[in-house]
């Protein structure tokens, strides 16, 4: 599929995780306010775990199954977080779809950042990746996650109950989508 390309917006560059990138990522995802928000980053953080996660990344890519990126700050580099799209589907009969996913370190937060973010990746997942759907879900108990959903232009779908977090903890997702066409005409 060749190399992840770059991705950039007014205020961010959206690029591939380097090994480099591990102890920034445990630092800012092992803190439990972010990994409370979301269903696979674990708490604590360990050591080994980031290397571990980011080192799939590039198989993800070449398989064509997801597209992680970093997410930088254009005027100083700096890691803030991550967006990607995960469990891409392509389907001959049906429709090619992917789960949007992203977090951002604490510091990082109300900034615009993660919508910025989300909405570049979504771009290029249709765009470029010929997706036709987009899908993305935040845990009932925390609408922020979904404002930024919301501001993408998705729309809420349904409230799915009994999710498995990591930590085995079984909660409610909402659930949100955005079709193709629909990204076209906003």
């Amino acid at each position: 599929m060749g190399q992840q390309p770059l991705l950039t917006t007014e205020r961010l560059i959206l690029r591939p995780f380097q090994l480099s990138d591990a102890v920034k990522i445990q630092k800012l995802a092992g803190d439990v306010h972010v990994a409370n928000g979301t269903v696979n980053i674990p708490h604590p953080y360990n050591d080994g775990m980031a290397g571990q996660w980011i080192g799939k990344h590039l198989a993800g890519w070449q398989s064509r199954t997801s597209a992680i990126y970093a997410i930088t700050l254009k005027s100083n580099a700096s890691l803030m977080g991550c967006v990607g799209l995960h469990n891409i589907e392509y389907n001959n009969f049906d429709s090619s779809k992917a789960q949007l996913g992203y977090w951002l370190g604490v510091p990082y937060w109300r900034q615009g950042y993660g919508t910025e973010a989300a909405k570049r990746l979504t771009e290029f997942g249709f765009k470029r990746l010929n997706l036709d759907l987009i899908y993305g879900q935040h845990f009932s108990r925390d609408p922020s996650p979904g404002k930024i959903l919301q501001k993408i232009g998705m729309e809420h779908v349904k409230t799915k109950s009994g999710a498995t977090r990591i930590n085995m903890i079984s909660e409610d997702l909402e659930y949100y989508e955005i079709w193709a066409m629909a990204e076209a005409n906003s």
